[in-house]
């Protein structure tokens, strides 16, 4: 088996660029030559749709609920090296009726580490909320990735991810890291989002991504046809950005495993 990274990406704020960031960096890890696997726990299913997917057989559902291997949900995707785990709305009624197991937060990690797979990046969509599907991811996650947006109120609700991420530390998962920070939405005409820039940085330091997602109709664009950027239009701003993300994110990887960390 692979050895596996699995990076969360969450922020229980709406709109800050979450499954954008997960579409389109696992679609540039994929293009650099590596095997992705893309996790969708949000409800929504909006990973799923925005690459073209549907969701009509096994699901994230069935994998969390111990109905199905995580291997019979699976699926491969239209770009090359990138895979699926699909969700649809049934994912509401898992935090109900996980709600009252003690190892709820563990579902989802156990499902992973029963399932041996080639895949060398794992990249967990979470729901805008912090319940039991943010949680599982948390607990399963060898990091976090936070995505923030250059809008007003940017650093808004942090404080509470924050906080959860230091309660999954302390009950299900201590080794979890903050793999870092990526700015989105960024728009250079506006003073506002130079300043948001500076106040992330120097909030997060280190952890901010030096490459920053602009705002780019092509990005936005993309999910209503089931296309990553690089499909789309892989000469836009957005596909070249989240390229240098996926460069930047390798680095990190083998900066922290020549050092013999996770």
């Amino acid at each position: 088996m692979t050895d596996r990274r699995v990076v969360a990406v969450a922020n229980q704020k709406g709109g800050v660029g979450k499954t954008t960031t997960v579409i389109n960096l696992g679609a540039a890890l994929a293009a650099l030559e590596e095997r992705v696997l893309l996790a969708d726990l949000d409800p929504q299913g909006n990973c799923t749709s925005g690459l073209g997917c549907s969701c009509d057989g096994v699901s994230s559902y069935e994998v969390l609920e111990g109905l199905q291997p995580l291997g019979a949900a699976v699926q491969p995707t239209r770009f090359p090296n990138l895979d699926l785990l699909p969700a649809n709305a049934n994912l509401v009624g898992a935090e109900i009726e996980l709600a009252s197991d003690p190892q709820r937060a563990k579902r989802f990690g156990a499902a992973l580490a029963r399932t041996a797979t080639n895949h060398r990046w794992v990249l967990v969509d979470c729901p805008p909320s912090l319940g039991v599907l943010t949680a599982n991811a948390l607990a399963a996650a060898h990091s976090v990735l936070i995505p923030i947006q250059c809008e007003y109120f940017a650093l808004e609700g942090v404080g509470e991810l924050m906080r959860t991420i230091e309660r999954v530390r302390a009950v299900w998962n201590p080794e979890l890291e903050i793999e870092g920070v990526v700015l989105t939405l960024y728009d250079d005409r506006l003073t506002l989002a130079q300043q948001v820039v500076t106040e992330v940085r120097q909030f997060f330091g280190e952890a901010v991504f030096a490459t920053i997602v602009p705002r780019n109709v092509r990005l936005a664009e993309a999910p209503s046809f089931g296309r990553t950027i690089f499909e789309h239009d892989i000469r836009s701003r957005g596909a070249q950005a989240y390229l240098a993300l996926a460069e930047e994110l390798q680095e990190r990887r083998r900066r922290r495993e020549a050092f013999g960390a996770r």
